[in-house]
């Protein structure tokens, strides 16, 4: 069917429309200015001061992922704050004293047995003992890790074995050590070397051996000697392993000599927390016990003193 003439007037009018708008619909003047104005003030949000403001924000909340600066004196805080709770207990009435005695009654017992000689004189002994079994369990922990760490032969000779001896019950070995040795003091050294060289050898194998394979290449890469990839590779990565094992062996120095020195022995604090059970004297046990526990507590304060400073290149949130 043909379409009519003012079918046709109206499509082409329609077209027309479409193709040419109205010129009031172009922009105007002040829609242009607005859209300059607009622009101009979405500019500076992406200036400098904005963005070293969110860079300030972002390094904000990295730094709230650390635990913070670390605080002088930090791990003298709990146990002042069991020695406060001790002396409430005993102000209080809470702690019979015929249970665990006050402190200042502790105290006044420790300088009469010292006046009297008899504190000096055990407190060397333990002394001496620790630090023959320490310097002993030190150097066979050091080299047979170092053996087994470098050599696949060493690691198949030694490692088994230590294994096996760590599942042994140390202290269940003093038996032995008895028949062996004699009830003198080369069975308590002996017993004081096995507990501290273990922990010694494991961390710093652990260490040797997780030396990452990327190191090995770059010294192959770089040419070096046996000697310096040893130096320069092995020593740096394994140091953290060893002092960890450190820290460990001279704590197990003083947990076994406070059993070696009940056994057969005439001296030393051990023999005299022995004695003052035998007596009902409850001040001298833990006289005794605070003993063994500042022991404890300077000598690991004084390893981790020589890890910070051997260790001063690393980073970590020790630091």
């Amino acid at each position: 069917m043909t379409e009519t003439v003012s079918e046709q007037q109206a499509r082409t009018g329609t077209a027309d429309a479409v193709a040419d708008p109205p010129a009031d619909t172009a922009p105007t003047p002040t829609a242009r200015t607005s859209t300059a104005a607009t622009a101009g003030t979405t500019k500076p949000s992406t200036s400098k001061p904005s963005t070293s403001k969110q860079a300030t924000a972002n390094r904000r909340r990295v730094r709230r992922l650390a635990p913070g600066k670390r605080l002088p004196y930090s791990r003298l805080v709990g146990p002042a704050l069991l020695l406060v709770i001790w002396s409430l207990g005993n102000l209080t009435g809470t702690l019979d004293p015929r249970t665990l005695p006050a402190p200042w009654t502790v105290v006044r017992t420790g300088a009469h047995l010292w006046s009297a000689g008899t504190l000096s004189t055990d407190v060397t002994e333990s002394l001496w003992r620790a630090a023959q079994g320490f310097a002993i369990g030190l150097t066979v922990g050091v080299v047979l890790a170092l053996v087994a760490g470098l050599s696949r032969i060493g690691e198949a000779v030694i490692d088994g074995t230590v294994q096996v001896n760590r599942s042994v019950p140390t202290l269940g070995l003093i038996p032995l050590f008895i028949l062996w040795l004699g009830i003198g003091e080369t069975f308590k050294v002996a017993i004081i070397a096995i507990v501290v060289y273990i922990p010694i050898y494991l961390n710093l194998y652990s260490a040797l051996s997780g030396i990452d394979h990327r190191f090995v290449e770059l010294g192959e890469v770089l040419r070096l000697s046996r000697w310096q990839f040893i130096r320069q590779i092995v020593v740096p990565g394994a140091l953290p392993g060893f002092f960890v094992g450190l820290r460990l062996g001279v704590t197990g120095s003083w947990l076994s000599l406070v059993v070696l020195e009940q056994i057969n022995a005439t001296n030393g604090l051990g023999y005299m927390m022995f004695q003052a059970q035998n007596y009902g004297q409850t001040d001298v046990i833990v006289l005794g016990l605070l003993i063994y526990g500042v022991f404890g507590f300077a000598s690991d304060s004084v390893v981790r003193i020589l890890e910070r400073r051997v260790l001063s290149w690393r980073r970590s949130l020790n630091t």
